[in-house]
């Protein structure tokens, strides 16, 4: 990861930290921060493609594991219904997560066949890059209860593209990150997509 991949990153978690700890208790009265919430934390997760990326590189791993999606997509179900979140809901979400982290994985896969591959040393991936997932995991669950009565409402697809455009603000997003994060996001609001994008 280069210096500037690991400040991106860093920026990102630092963030979301803050906005974490801003919305807890928010609720669907007109206030965003929820929503900035969700996108903050998507948008670390989407950060953690880039190592998971080069540890499959540097193993010779395909960037598609059907194994570990399935039992990721049957776990997020599980957690869902004990929080009170749809299952559905829940698994089309991370869905859409899987999707958006093999989208930066397969770009920056082309990037380095084409260029230079990653430098530097391999990422950890056991002991510190699944544990980061793990803990976003755990953290997106309560974060889609706070956004779940916002689904169905007319203005979800606008508060979204509200809420993308904050982040943005407060981040650096190349064509590859703003592409994935709108995969991320696809399936936020019932009718989805992010008002404004596509």
């Amino acid at each position: 990861m280069t210096a500037r991949s690991r400040r991106k990153a860093l920026s990102a978690a630092a963030l979301s930290l803050a906005l974490s700890l801003a919305c807890a208790g928010a609720r669907a009265d007109g206030d965003e921060t929820a929503m900035t919430n969700l996108v903050a934390l998507v948008s670390e997760r989407l950060a953690l493609a880039v190592p998971v990326a080069q540890w499959k590189w540097a193993n010779h791993r395909p960037i598609t594991d059907t194994p570990r999606e399935a039992a990721l997509l049957a776990d997020v179900e599980r957690r869902a219904q004990a929080a009170n979140v749809a299952p559905a809901f829940a698994r089309t979400f991370f869905q859409d997560q899987i999707d958006a982290s093999k989208q930066v994985q397969t770009a920056l896969f082309a990037r380095w066949r084409a260029s230079a591959p990653p430098s530097g040393a391999v990422p950890d991936l056991a002991a510190s890059t699944r544990p980061q997932l793990d803990r976003l995991t755990q953290a997106l669950i309560p974060a889609l209860a706070r956004i779940q009565p916002w689904r169905e409402t007319e203005d979800c697809p606008a508060r979204l593209a509200r809420s993308v455009r904050n982040w943005k603000t407060l981040t650096r997003y190349g064509a590859i990150d703003a592409g994935a994060l709108s995969t991320a996001l696809s399936h936020v609001c019932a009718t989805g997509g992010v008002a404004g994008e596509g």
